[in-house]
């Protein structure tokens, strides 16, 4: 428990320093806290719900109506809040994100490793695997898992799972090949460590810093392959994000009339990828020096 509070510890320093020294990953990480906050507060702070048709005063339903102090974001075709839709969507992004992020990045750190540390035909079956993932295009891919297992928000973020662990698998195999030589590794074998405690105790956090750019970067591109698959008209019709909105208003044929129903769930998902590349080119600058003079 002390050696794992110790890591804990140095951890959030090191979150702290990589902040302070790169500003625009402290922008970028702003952003992500405001978006965090809108996604918990999205029932208090819309007066709609995402699917509700809104009416005027007179009783007819808000078809198409550009923004205004009512709906700021402007209605739809069926005269649902474009606002609504917007800030519910938020929760799907970090669910989807967040969920993808973190998967990727545990089995992709747990496959490099055990590639690299046991080496022989474990490495090479791994590296194999590797090579076929990048074989594949991403969202045609996750398009098939759908099409069998039926569209959902877990479905896209499983299917997405399947193939971007391979970035971080590779790079994680390279750091603990690195990692394996130092001299520590070495004495903690000589003294008889076992390999579950040199992975655990002397491999894990040395290359836990790397991991963490995967996790942000894993976001960003579970969030952009959502609103894709979303866009194509494959998403989860029960969970209201920024690409379901953009798919609707496609179908519709009202993308030049209606510009508030793109504009506005479109910036919405640039800013949010664009926060996150923030981020993760902040924890990138800091693990590698040749990037802090850019």
């Amino acid at each position: 428990m002390a050696a794992l509070a110790t890591w804990t510890s140095r951890s959030l320093q090191r979150q702290v320093r990589v902040f302070r020294r790169d500003r625009l990953g402290l922008v970028g990480l702003i952003g992500l806290v405001c978006y965090a906050l809108v996604a918990i507060l999205s029932p208090y702070i819309t007066a709609y719900g995402p699917d509700e048709i809104t009416r005027d005063s007179d009783g007819s339903v808000s078809v198409t109506q550009p923004p205004s102090s009512r709906h700021p974001f402007g209605t739809t075709n069926m005269g649902r809040d474009v606002w609504s839709g917007v800030v519910y969507g938020t929760r799907t992004a970090f669910i989807v994100g967040a969920v993808t992020a973190l998967a990727i990045t545990a089995l992709g750190t747990a496959i490099g490793i055990i590639s690299a540390f046991f080496g022989r035909w474990v490495d090479e079956l791994c590296m194999r695997v590797v090579d076929i993932c990048y074989s594949l295009p991403l969202e045609p891919f996750v398009i098939i898992i759908v099409s069998f297992t039926g569209p959902s928000i877990w479905t896209i973020s499983f299917g997405t799972t399947l193939l971007m662990w391979r970035s971080s698998a590779r790079v994680i195999r390279a750091e603990t090949l690195s990692i394996a030589k130092e001299p520590f590794v070495e004495a903690a074998r000589a003294i008889g460590a076992s390999n579950s405690r040199i992975l655990w105790a002397h491999i894990l956090p040395n290359v836990m810093p790397i991991s963490t750019i995967y996790i942000a970067i894993g976001a960003g591109w579970a969030v952009l392959v959502e609103a894709n698959v979303s866009f194509l008209g494959y998403g989860d019709p029960h969970a209201i994000s920024w690409g379901r909105l953009l798919n609707q208003v496609f179908v519709t044929g009202m993308m030049r009339h209606a510009w508030w129903w793109v504009l506005f769930p479109g910036l919405a998902l640039m800013l949010f990828v664009t926060c996150i590349f923030f981020v993760s080119r902040a924890y990138e600058r800091e693990l590698n020096p040749q990037l802090k003079e850019l």
